[in-house]
C-alpha cells in the first residue's frame, strides 16, 4: 500500500518527462496570459485605436467606466475580460509546444556533442532549441490569436471564441486565421529565444553568486531565482519583439484583400488616403506591454518551475 501511494518517478528525457514539461507549459502560459487579458486588451487597442486608448491606465478606465461603449465595449469587468477564451485556449496550446518541444530539442541538439562542447556552446543550443519549439508553438497559437485580436479591437464583430472563430472561418476562410503567422513568427521567435536564453543565463549568473550550490538550496529559494530570472528575461523579450507585436495586432484587425506582405506594406506606408504608421508607430504601446510581458514571463517561469518541482522534476535554470 505504501508503494502504491508513492508518486511514480518521472525519468528524465523520456516521453513521460516531455509530456510533463508540456503540461507545465499549458499551465504556465494559459493561466498567465488569461490573467493579464485586461492589460493585453488595452495594449492591442493602444496599437490600433490610439485615439480612444492613449495609455494603459486611461484605457482601462475608459472600458470600465463605459466611455468606449460606442466602439462596442461592455463596461465594468465584463468589458475588461473581452477575449479571455481565445487567449486561454490559444496560449495553452502555445505553452504546450513552447516548453515541451524546448526541453526535447535542448536535449536532442546537445546529444551529438561531448558534455564539455555542449556546455561551451550552450547559448547556441538554447537559441536553436527555443526557436525550433516556437516555430511549432505558433502554428498552434495563430488561429486563436487572430480571433482574440479581432474581438478585442472590434468588439461588435463577435462575442468571443466560438462565434468569432466560426465567423472568420465562414466569411474569410482558413487563410484569415493564419494571416498573421508571419508577423507572429517575427514577434514570437525572437521573444522566445530571448525568453529562454536570457532566463538560462541570468539564472546561471544568480546561482553563481549565491554561496551555496543549487542542490543545497530549498525549493522556495530556487523558485525565487526562477521568478527573478524570468522577470528580467521578460523585460528584454518585450523590447525585442514589440515591433512585430504591433504589426500582428494591425494585420489581424485590417480587413482588406491581398497577401500578408501587401497588408504589412499598407500598414507601414499607408496610401494617399490613409497615412502609414512608420517606424515610430511600431513602438506604440511599448510601456504597457513591457509591464505585461515582464510580469507574464516571471510568472510563467515560476508556475512552470513550481509544476516541475511538484511532480518531482528539477526546477528550471542552472545545473
Amino acid at each position: 500500500m505504501a508503494a502504491l501511494s508513492q508518486k511514480k518517478e518521472i525519468v528524465l528525457y523520456t516521453p513521460e518527462y516531455y509530456a510533463a514539461c508540456a503540461v507545465g507549459g499549458i499551465i504556465s502560459c494559459g493561466l498567465t496570459h488569461t490573467m493579464v487579458t485586461p492589460i493585453d486588451l488595452v495594449k492591442c487597442n493602444s496599437q490600433v485605436n490610439k485615439k480612444d486608448f492613449p495609455g494603459a491606465i486611461a484605457g482601462i478606465r475608459a472600458i470600465f467606466s463605459g466611455k468606449v461603449a460606442h466602439l462596442g465595449f461592455d463596461s465594468g469587468f465584463k468589458g475588461l475580460a473581452k477575449g479571455w477564451a481565445p487567449t486561454l485556449v490559444g496560449y495553452s496550446m502555445q505553452g504546450l509546444g513552447k516548453f515541451g518541444f524546448y526541453e526535447l530539442f535542448k536535449h536532442e541538439f546537445a546529444k551529438p556533442f561531448s558534455p564539455e562542447t555542449a556546455h561551451n556552446n550552450r547559448t547556441l543550443i538554447y537559441s536553436a532549441a527555443s526557436a525550433s519549439a516556437e516555430l511549432i508553438a505558433d502554428v498552434l497559437l495563430c488561429p486563436f490569436e487572430a480571433v482574440k485580436v479581432r474581438v478585442q479591437t472590434n468588439p461588435i464583430y463577435a462575442r468571443g471564441l466560438l462565434d468569432g472563430f466560426a465567423k472568420m472561418l465562414k466569411t474569410e476562410g482558413v487563410g484569415s486565421l493564419y494571416a498573421g503567422l508571419g508577423p507572429l513568427w517575427g514577434r514570437q521567435i525572437p521573444y522566445t529565444v530571448m525568453k529562454f536564453v536570457a532566463f538560462e543565463r541570468i539564472a546561471e549568473a544568480i546561482y553563481a553568486r549565491i554561496p551555496k550550490p543549487k542542490s543545497e538550496m530549498t525549493k522556495v529559494e530556487q523558485m525565487g531565482v526562477v521568478f527573478t530570472a524570468g522577470y528580467l528575461a521578460g523585460i528584454l523579450c518585450a523590447v525585442v519583439s514589440h515591433p512585430a507585436d504591433t504589426m500582428v495586432s494591425k494585420v489581424n484587425k485590417l480587413q482588406m484583400p491581398g497577401g500578408i506582405m501587401d497588408k504589412m506594406k499598407f500598414i507601414y506606408r499607408g496610401d494617399a488616403q490613409t497615412p502609414g504608421i512608420g517606424f515610430a508607430g511600431l513602438w506604440a504601446g511599448l510601456g504597457p506591454r513591457t509591464f505585461m510581458v515582464g510580469t507574464l514571463t516571471g510568472l510563467q517561469w515560476f508556475l512552470y518551475g513550481a509544476f516541475k518541482a511538484q511532480v518531482g522534476l528539477p526546477t528550471p535554470g542552472g545545473k
